[in-house]
């Protein structure tokens, strides 16, 4: 895993240090990139050099944690929030905090904020290399006619020919290959639009249909497909179906 960064924001510079120094002694192989006690001078901070894991003290006088947050375009970092108050408890995790500490800290209940953290951090990480190994690997197997298809067991490699139609659903997208074969996968329909061949139509948001694999229309709106299938066709792109055959 990368080398991991924090920042720490308390308007009081004796927590600050007390923070710096157990953070420090828990967790060395953490970069602590700076301490901030002007909720302003941190703004100004992360938006350049955002961290990956931010500390962050609630009630400050000139801008509270909440405020600072508001005040980010992006945040991708992970949030601890740093509180004698146990009240904000609801609200921080509302911002989608992976943790909060109440003041005095305590060691065992910092290491659990930050062990949270990085599993995150580790996982986000997973994550972005799984999709960027779907990526090169698109790059070189798309010209060979195969569609890469990520699932829960891995990838497969399926040729393109087989591929009569694609369904997206809540995110997913459902493959029906010849010889009735579903396969389900965690892309969404147009992740999966990039990669296909001309062949391939968009004949409504959630449907392409291979037009090889098309055995009739009907007027009513729906395409019928050699599997048997019925696919809606919409009505924005019927002319356009009908158009590719005179």
């Amino acid at each position: 895993m990368k080398k991991i960064t924090a920042l720490l924001v308390d308007d009081e510079i004796s927590s600050l240090k007390l923070l710096q120094q157990k953070v420090r002694k828990l967790f060395p192989e953490l970069d602590i990139l700076g301490i901030f006690q002007i909720p302003e001078d941190a703004i100004k901070f992360i938006k350049k050099t955002p961290p990956d894991i931010l500390f962050l003290d609630v009630q400050m006088p000139r801008m509270n944690g909440f405020e600072l947050l508001s005040s980010l375009k992006v945040i991708e970092f992970q949030v601890i929030f740093v509180t004698a108050y146990s009240e904000y408890a609801l609200k921080a995790f509302k911002q989608s905090a992976v943790d909060y500490i109440l003041k005095p800290i305590e060691d065992r209940e910092l290491q659990i904020a930050i062990n949270k953290a990085f599993k995150i951090i580790e996982l986000k990480e997973q994550h972005e290399n799984h999709s960027k190994l779907i990526d090169i690997l698109t790059d070189t197997i798309t010209g060979n006619n195969k569609l890469i298809i990520p699932t829960v067991k891995g990838l497969s490699f399926i040729s393109q020919d087989e591929v009569i139609h694609l369904e997206g659903y809540d995110g997913y997208t459902k493959i029906h290959l010849v010889l009735g074969v579903e396969i389900v996968s965690s892309y969404n329909l147009g992740k999966f639009e990039k990669t296909l061949k001309k062949v391939f139509f968009k004949c409504h948001k959630s449907h392409i249909v291979n037009l090889e694999k098309v055995r009739s229309f009907e007027n009513e709106g729906y395409l019928v497909l050699e599997n048997g299938n019925r696919v809606p066709i919409s009505k924005a792109n019927k002319n356009a179906f009908l158009q590719m055959f005179r």
